[in-house]
């Protein structure tokens, strides 16, 4: 398994959590930005910075993750491409994205987008907090102990 990250909106409460796994399991990574985006310095981190514009990243993500691997991500249409590989994907709330429930968040997300676009104002997501982070490292370490063949 090899970790992706999806750095353009990564939390800076989750970069701690993610850099002690990556370096206590040796985790190979792969950060995917569209700018400088640090998680933190480890001999298992590659950092890649992609040209500017839409779904760059996500692209270099989907052309490089294999099935098995492991992808951090908040972006739902990114995590449908990626279980469509045989990846996984978990976004920062702690949210296991999986074959059995993807569809679902796209078309939610979609009817958000199309109810935006109508001129409605909608309210975007709660701030992101320590309750989340918490979320998130424990999904993370539960994913981590069950799948954890590295390479």
């Amino acid at each position: 398994m090899r970790l992706f990250i999806d750095g353009d909106a990564f939390p800076n409460l989750l970069k701690p959590i993610v850099l002690r796994s990556i370096q206590r399991l040796q985790i190979p990574t792969t950060v995917v930005a569209n700018k400088r985006v640090s998680i933190g310095d480890a001999k298992e981190i590659e950092y890649i910075i992609v040209d500017q514009g839409t779904d760059e990243a996500d692209h270099e993500i989907v052309e490089r993750c294999l099935s098995g691997d492991l992808v951090i991500t908040a972006d739902i249409p990114l995590a449908d491409r990626i279980i469509a590989k045989g990846a996984h994907a978990i976004d920062h709330r702690g949210e296991l994205y999986t074959t059995e429930n993807i569809k679902q968040y796209l078309a939610i997300r979609n009817l958000m987008e199309s109810i935006r676009e109508s001129g409605e104002m909608t309210k975007g997501p709660k701030a992101f907090g320590s309750k989340d982070a918490h979320a998130f490292a424990n999904q993370f370490n539960a994913f981590l102990a069950k799948h954890n063949s590295f390479r």
